[in-house]
């Protein structure tokens, strides 16, 4: 070989290696996609899904137990479950749903009678990132699953475990790790995400942790981190964790939605009877205050998310079934109760992804549309376990995934020319 053709060969590879782990527009790295928002960017997807709904790849089994969802990069599926005496992450190959690795992480874990992971895994590069739900948090090297290193909620961060375990997913800014561990040395904590090293504590803001993941924004020229706790919505400065504003937000039993953040407003909901709040934050440098546009009952959301898109919100409200809400005034646009039960939802391509959580199993497509609730298409999920389908729907690279304990099922969404 010439030269030139070695020369090439050499970049070839290192272009390779460069890649590896690498995310592009059409993964899904972390729990509610690459913005935490519930929105997939995709386009090309099936609008209206054949009878028997889309066609189905494959199915993995050997996943074990828990309600972690799946987080999608490159040609791997990563996620966590539970078997025998510990809790795994498993790595899967995109292409059959083989297995390329599992670690375990954590012990066996049941808290308030469900077992397993909760949360999902989180992957940046060739790290990847989860916690189980007694707070250990560990880091990994998504090609191989060996350990880099690990921290402990409650040993190392001062936190303590809410009623149902751990549930949050870790999130990746920059060079650090932002966690939610609560406690009185902070409830927020960076971490140095190559180390595990601490950066810093919230130690302003120490509400107990629930079950929500935060959300990275920009308010007031201001980089932050928004959270919900049972008891108050705060924003905490990215570089160093002081306390920007907080304002009180009573949640009942259990707070679970991700935060929505829309320019200086911030959307959260709860389930239990809690309901849906908007504020409005204003300020600027260190100065900065939180005051509520409405509280209301239309949305009561309990695990599975809501996704504003355009100028209203979508989910499921318990007691009145999916709905569209007007972001802005937080009046009702439209509900239905009927067509299909409580459930998570995802969006892309114009169109959400409901999945019912009942023994049923249903998966529906409607339009994304503030006109009513209009269907394209529905099936019913193969193996249904005896759990509650808890774990978010995801699709990456044209393809739609659904975990349901021990297996995972990946269909073919993507429109043919």
């Amino acid at each position: 070989m010439n030269k030139s053709g070695r020369f090439f060969t050499y970049t070839l590879a290192l272009f390779s290696v460069a890649s590896m782990g690498q995310s592009s527009a059409a993964d899904w790295p972390q729990f509610r996609g690459p913005k935490r928002d519930g929105i997939c960017q995709e386009t090309g997807l099936l609008k209206q899904w054949p009878a028997a709904g889309p066609t189905l790849l494959w199915e993995a089994k050997g996943l074990g137990q828990g309600y972690s969802t799946v987080s999608v990069v490159g040609d791997r599926i990563y996620t966590d479950g539970q078997t025998g005496d510990g809790s795994f992450v498993i790595a899967l190959n995109v292409a059959d749903g083989n297995k390329a690795w599992t670690a375990k992480f954590g012990k066996a874990t049941e808290y308030g009678g469900y077992v397993g992971p909760r949360g999902a895994p989180t992957v940046d590069g060739n790290l990847l990132f989860t916690v189980d739900p007694d707070g250990e948090l560990v880091c990994l090297d998504t090609t191989s699953g060996t350990e880099k290193w690990r921290k402990s909620y409650t040993r190392d961060l001062g936190g303590k475990p809410p009623s149902w375990g751990f549930a949050e997913a870790p999130l990746v800014d920059g060079e650090n790790l932002i966690v939610t561990p609560g406690g009185s040395k902070g409830a927020i904590a960076a971490l140095n995400k190559a180390t595990g090293q601490l950066v810093w504590q919230s130690k302003e803001f120490t509400d107990s942790a629930q079950y929500a993941s935060l959300v990275p924004c920009e308010i007031g020229g201001v980089k932050q981190y928004v959270q919900l706790t049972a008891s108050s919505v705060a924003g905490i400065a990215a570089a160093d964790g002081k306390l920007l504003w907080k304002t009180s937000r009573h949640g009942s039993t259990a707070v679970i939605p991700t935060p929505i953040v829309s320019g200086k407003f911030v959307y959260v909901t709860s389930g239990y009877g809690a309901g849906c709040n908007l504020f409005r934050i204003a300020g600027a440098g260190d100065k900065f205050s939180a005051t509520e546009v409405y509280a209301n009952k239309v949305m009561v959301n309990h695990h599975g998310g809501v996704i504003k898109v355009g100028d209203f919100v979508y989910g499921y409200s318990d007691g009145k079934g999916w709905t569209c809400q007007d972001f802005k005034s937080g009046d009702a646009k439209w509900q239905e109760r009927e067509k299909l039960g409580k459930g998570s939802l995802l969006f892309a391509d114009g169109h959400f992804y409901l999945r019912d959580e009942g023994s049923a199993g249903t998966v529906a497509l409607i339009e994304a549309s503030p006109e009513g609730y209009k269907e394209s298409g529905r099936f019913k999920q193969p193996h249904r376990s005896s759990e509650n389908s808890w774990p978010h729907p995801v699709i990456a690279n044209g393809r739609l995934y659904l975990r349901d304990q021990d297996i995972l099922l990946c269909y073919d969404v993507k429109a043919k020319n």
